[in-house]
């Protein structure tokens, strides 16, 4: 393999010669074997947005000179149109803050920008990662933009898919609206309540999530980009930070906004806490909903089986015909690890020290790796599971006609004691509640008529006396 050799503060650095970063590059290379795991193409694009505002706005503040700053915004180009990507080569666990991360964009678009001016890789004269590429710039101001950027984006796809799932379960409550069947608490015989009821809970869950994860995104349109190294903005125009925030507005079709302190935006990484925060409290209550889900299908002849679930693989390697709830079971899964990447981040976030925090990569990492894998397993879930559910209306009405807790009913009638007593003989003597109240001849036949239609104790109504 062919080499070349570059410079950084350290001393020569010996690279493969057909690559566009350089020496801090390989360092990090050498230095951080860790994972194999590599930065989100999120973050790739949104420090490549960050790169091009950069140059436009120090070109049109006079400090880059406009051949150079052409290059450079010709290489973020290039880049954003899907190009370079495999010199993107840090892991994930590396040195504090992302300078690596950082350095190994600012390497490939001067290399690159050398290129476009005629020159080659590893000629720093004409296009240098650090005092052209990144004029005006530090990890400690691009990487929370960066991160805050591939965020918003990766939210803007999350969020129409969390809504496609509302829809769904919405579909279904209309659906089974009329499948009465017997409620449930503690996993105890509840008063009746249809399937659609049931459903509709499921729907209403979802679309007060997506509410809340969206209302959570303000927080990271506020940049505190130009603060460079502490947040004072030392090397920059006084009207940098404004220019660049515009710039990237434009560039990336956010609503982006300078920070009112560069300070606190640098500092804390409370608008990452919260937004995963947001998204974790909807993967508890979306594991609830698919444990549920899997505890209605149970079966088919000894569990519930009130719903049927599109079988979508056979369930087992020995048992014939066997078939699981295999996508509600992926979904806990990767709820499960959704949960776990937010905990690392609550962790991370807590570990920042003064004007900086330095477990900004892990915390870049964890975020859109979980909003990437829930933004996935919900489309497939919604698709092969969801929108296929049909009602076991037979076994539903079986269970909601022989449930004890339709006497529930009656305690306007004949009280609370009487009803609970009526109760334990229909279950001491394995008779339905009608049958054990038809012997007892307690109560009208126009009373026990309203007892039967079980369809009409869903709804706000009373048995009158």
């Amino acid at each position: 393999m062919r080499k070349r050799k570059e410079k950084d503060s350290l001393g020569y650095v010996e690279i493969p010669e057909e690559v566009y970063f350089g020496a801090q590059t390989q360092r990090a290379v050498n230095n951080f074997p860790i994972s194999g795991l590599k930065i989100h193409t999120y973050m790739i694009e949104s420090y490549a947005y960050i790169k091009k505002a950069a140059a436009q706005a120090n070109m049109q503040l006079g400090a880059l000179d406009k051949r150079t700053g052409n290059a450079i915004v010709k290489a973020c180009d290039e880049i954003l149109a899907g190009k370079l990507s495999d010199n993107f080569v840090v892991d994930v666990f590396q040195a504090g803050a992302g300078t690596s991360q950082h350095m190994n964009m600012n390497e490939v678009i001067a290399n690159r920008a050398a290129e476009i001016l005629g020159s080659k890789k590893g000629d720093q004269s004409l296009v240098s990662s650090n005092d052209h590429v990144n004029t005006g710039q530090s990890t400690n101001d691009t990487y929370p933009t960066a991160m805050r950027i591939s965020t918003l984006c990766l939210l803007n796809e999350l969020l129409p898919v969390i809504e496609e799932l509302y829809i769904s379960f919405n579909l279904k409550a209309k659906e089974f609206r009329k499948v009465v069947k017997s409620g449930r608490t503690h996993l105890q015989d509840a008063a009746p309540v249809t399937l659609g009821q049931e459903f509709s809970g499921f729907a209403d869950v979802v679309k007060q999530h997506h509410r809340l994860i969206n209302e959570s995104k303000k927080e990271l349109l506020v940049l505190g980009i130009g603060g460079t190294a502490v947040g004072t903005g030392m090397n920059t125009h006084p009207e940098y930070a404004e220019k660049i925030t515009k710039n990237l507005s434009k560039l990336t079709g956010l609503k982006l906004k300078p920070a009112s302190n560069n300070f606190s935006s640098m500092q804390s990484m409370y608008a990452f806490t919260h937004v995963s925060s947001m998204v974790k409290n909807f993967c508890t209550d979306l594991t609830k909903i698919a444990n549920d889900i899997r505890l209605l299908a149970s079966g088919p002849t000894s569990g519930f089986y009130e719903i049927i679930l599109p079988p979508v693989q056979p369930g087992s390697s020995i048992m014939p015909g066997k078939f699981n709830p295999s996508m509600a079971e992926m979904i806990n899964m990767v709820c499960f690890q959704v949960m776990g990447c937010d905990y690392t981040i609550t962790l991370a976030s807590q570990a920042g020290q003064l004007e900086l925090n330095v477990m900004m990569p892990v915390i870049a990492f964890n975020i859109l790796f979980a909003f990437e894998i829930l933004k996935n397993a919900l489309k497939v879930f919604n698709e092969k599971c969801v929108k296929g559910i049909t009602a076991n209306e037979e076994k539903c009405r079986y269970y909601a006609e022989n449930s004890i807790s339709i006497i529930t009913a009656l305690n306007p009638v004949i009280g609370y004691l009487k009803a609970a007593e009526i109760a334990e003989d229909a279950v001491k003597s394995g008779k339905s509640i009608i049958e054990t109240i038809k012997e007892r001849n307690i109560i009208s036949k126009e009373q026990l008529k309203e007892l039967q239609d079980v369809l009409k104790l869903t709804k706000p109504s009373t048995i009158e006396k």
